[in-house]
């Protein structure tokens, strides 16, 4: 019998030691992976808990501190976003509809198209909303070969997409149209004395670059772990400083005349989204509007469904990760124009002209920027010319204390920090200044300005 009970004991003794060692490995086995997960979104955890919340409220007290601008012009501002997509496009879905209610919600007052050429001649011209609508103007254009963004143009313009830049370029001329560069950090037919303006800043390259390394990484762990919290900061990861592209605009503005301007490149392309099924599946799709896949659920698939998001309605979505909705990508980046009024031959002619700022509006709003040149013979804004005299200063003021960087031909001339600034210049040239903002011991970018051109006196 004490044999007998020994061997059972034994017995129950040795499951009782694996068992405890099995719970060892699986807390060994879990403890790890914590550690990996933490170690992989430690990035993404420091923004959400310290940086992010941070910035905010630097954002906050800058927004919160805004300053009147002392200087006037006689030109009126006027807001826009361009370099925009619609449901035209083959990778967008967004309706005419839903941009106006973007334009309104955002406070723009106008937005040139580009949707996407299509393949052989097509009646583009025809197909975008042009004109007026509920106060905010819309304006048409397409995204063609070599970058270009032809505006200006009349309804009912023919165009192919595959012709010669060249050819293309004059017959855009011919047609009473000019030519806007978009994409300016590729590869371009600068040479070609069709492009009036260009496109000095993209979110397209930057967001391009998250995708490459350690940079992906950032990007997914800190769209999981910050995307519905902190969006706006979340997206603001990608963005870097255009140099290359203001290199090449300064260099061909020292002997052209090209505007610059601000590249929305709105698609609202970059999710998922689901759509509950009437036969109680899941369809998976790309924001773009390609179908991913369908998905069948059960009752514990679609109760979990229904818990974290709510009714669910055949036909209808269900949920969306969007990282770039129309809305975020418009106030991303704003193009602040002085034109007389709010036509398109006005909002094109001032653009060309170089009366323009770009403002990185998300953090906060530039309107009333002023870049000038002010002197005894009167002044002259950004786009404009004055002769070289004795009194002559350049002049910024901004809405927020900032830091300005006065550039000549892209080489810095001058710098200062306060709401407003002041440079005598010496030599003739064409002079633009950036604006930086201070955000947590770290200046950002926040303004870039056409140059005033001063010209030798009596020229």
């Amino acid at each position: 019998m004490a044999s007998s009970t020994q061997g059972r004991t034994g017995g129950g003794g040795v499951i009782r030691t694996t068992l405890k060692w099995v719970f060892r490995g699986v807390l060994l086995v879990a403890l790890i992976v914590t550690l990996a997960l933490l170690f992989v979104f430690r990035g993404a955890l420091y923004n959400r808990f310290v940086a992010f919340p941070q910035q905010e409220a630097a954002w906050k007290t800058i927004r919160q501190n805004r300053i009147p601008v002392p200087f006037l012009t006689k030109w009126k501002e006027y807001k826009g976003a361009i370099h925009n997509h619609s449901e035209i496009s083959h990778d967008s879905e967004v309706p005419f509809e839903h941009i106006l209610k973007t334009m309104k919600d955002t406070g723009r007052d106008f937005i040139i198209m580009s949707d996407h050429c299509q393949e052989g001649d097509n009646n583009l011209y025809g197909l975008q909303w042009k004109g007026l609508h509920e106060g905010v103007l819309f304006i048409q254009g397409f995204e063609t070969q070599a970058g270009f963004m032809p505006v200006g143009l009349p309804e009912g313009t023919v165009l192919s997409c595959e012709e010669d830049p060249e050819i293309l370029a004059g017959k855009l001329e011919e047609a009473g149209g000019t030519v806007f560069i978009i994409h300016a950090e590729q590869k371009r037919p600068w040479h070609l004395s069709q492009i009036s303006a260009m496109e000095i800043y993209n979110i397209h390259p930057d967001f391009m670059e998250e995708l490459k390394g350690k940079r992906l990484l950032r990007l997914v762990t800190n769209v999981l772990v910050n995307l519905r919290a902190y969006p706006d900061h979340c997206f603001r990861l990608s963005f870097d400083p255009p140099v290359k592209v203001l290199n090449t605009w300064d260099d061909l503005n020292i002997s052209r005349d090209i505007g610059g301007f601000g590249g929305n490149d709105t698609h609202q392309n970059v999710g998922v989204y689901g759509i509950y099924q009437a036969d109680g599946s899941l369809r998976l799709r790309h924001a773009e509007g390609k179908d991913i896949k369908t998905y069948p659920l059960n009752f514990l698939t679609r109760g979990l469904l229904r818990l974290f998001c709510g009714p669910l309605e055949p036909g209808k979505e269900a949920f969306r990760l969007q990282i770039d909705p129309y809305e975020r990508m418009t106030r991303h980046v704003c193009t602040h124009v002085l034109a007389n009024d709010l036509t398109e031959e006005e909002i094109l002619g001032a653009i060309m002209d170089g009366r323009a700022f770009v403002g990185f509006d998300m953090i906060a709003d530039s309107s009333g920027f002023v870049w000038m040149a002010k002197g005894p013979s009167g002044q002259a804004v950004m786009g404009e010319s004055i002769p070289l005299s004795p009194g002559l200063k350049l002049v910024g003021a901004a809405p927020h204390v900032c830091r300005f960087i006065v550039k000549r031909h892209g080489q810095e001339v001058y710098r200062s920090e306060g709401a407003s600034m002041e440079f005598v210049p010496d030599q003739p040239g064409k002079y633009r200044v950036e604006a930086e903002l201070r955000i947590l011991d770290e200046w950002v970018p926040w303004v870039y300005a056409n140059p005033v051109e001063i010209t030798a006196a009596g020229g």
